[in-house]
């Protein structure tokens, strides 16, 4: 029996109604009823209560707080990490052009083939890159901390947002974050009707691609990804108009306080202050760059 892929089914959980159909084993009850997701219930709800902010100003400031608190420090260690490896990239090269002669060199005493000669130069350069990771403390992968850290919150949140728009955590919450909301929002519990929440979301998370890729030469792979974002931006924006419109403000948040680090983390004063290290391709004028480059990529200027 055909089954749709793990993300598809996560998506639909998280947009599902209070009877999502799969019964109480379906993958959206699981989730919701794990301790991390009844955490963030607990610490949403002690957030509004000790500070006395209504709902909607609970979920924005909760987004805020959890991601300066948490994702910002680990960005501007993934940015240290970054920096490192762009500044490995020169001795490495230079080590690459020495060990391909020593390699041709020696393939030549011993009447190595192309190939046999290739293997040797791919095995040791990745002997040698490994080698300067760890003196550096850089390896690669410790780059994607982030995304194993704030990929899940964003999922642990967003489902304790659903439980208290749908009633899992309590009717009383339900209906408080039913009369909690401001604006054309004002029920949290239902789903953004003027489509404005949504919207909002995808532009807000198209913006972090382009500023992302705007002051950069990108590879074919980065292309792809970069591609991929966009989509995945564009189809974000019907499925927050499917969820509670608490989820909906909850991601739109986390997104513009995204927004604001990536900006934040571009400036050289902040970055001296994270005692991130400047690279040949930093720039006194960040701000600037970044709209010449949009300008000059979209075609604003004359």
């Amino acid at each position: 029996m055909w089954r749709a892929p793990r993300v598809w089914r996560l998506a639909a959980a998280l947009g599902a109604s209070p009877d999502p159909g799969g019964g109480p084993g379906s993958l959206g009850e699981r989730l919701s009823r794990a301790p991390p997701v009844r955490w963030a219930e607990e610490a949403l709800l002690a957030l509004r209560d000790a500070a006395g902010l209504p709902c909607w100003a609970a979920i924005a400031g909760g987004a805020a707080l959890l991601r300066t608190a948490v994702t910002l420090p680990l960005a501007a260690g993934q940015r240290r990490l970054l920096v490192k490896l762009e500044n490995l990239q020169p001795e490495i090269k230079t080590l690459a052009e020495r060990l391909r002669y020593e390699v041709s060199v020696r393939g030549k005493q011993l009447g190595w083939s192309e190939k046999v000669a290739r293997f040797h130069f791919k095995k040791n350069l990745r002997r040698i890159v490994t080698e300067l990771y760890v003196r550096d403390n850089c390896h690669p992968f410790k780059a994607t901390l982030l995304v194993w850290v704030q990929i899940p919150l964003w999922v642990c949140v967003s489902l304790a947002l659903r439980n208290c728009s749908i009633g899992a955590a309590g009717s009383e919450v339900q209906e408080q974050f039913s009369t909690g909301g401001t604006l054309w929002f004002r029920d949290l519990t239902a789903p953004d009707s003027t489509w404005i929440l949504p919207i909002s979301l995808g532009l807000v998370n198209l913006l972090i691609v382009e500023l992302f890729t705007s002051h950069k030469e990108v590879s074919r792979l980065q292309k792809l990804a970069t591609n991929f974002f966009r989509v995945l931006s564009v189809v974000m924006v019907p499925i927050a108009a499917t969820v509670p419109s608490s989820m909906a403000l909850y991601w739109l948040s986390s997104s513009f306080v995204g927004l604001a680090h990536n900006l934040l983390l571009r400036s050289p004063a902040f970055r001296r202050l994270c005692c991130i290290p400047r690279t040949r391709s930093d720039s006194d004028t960040p701000y600037r760059d970044i709209v010449s480059a949009l300008a000059a990529r979209y075609g604003f200027k004359k």
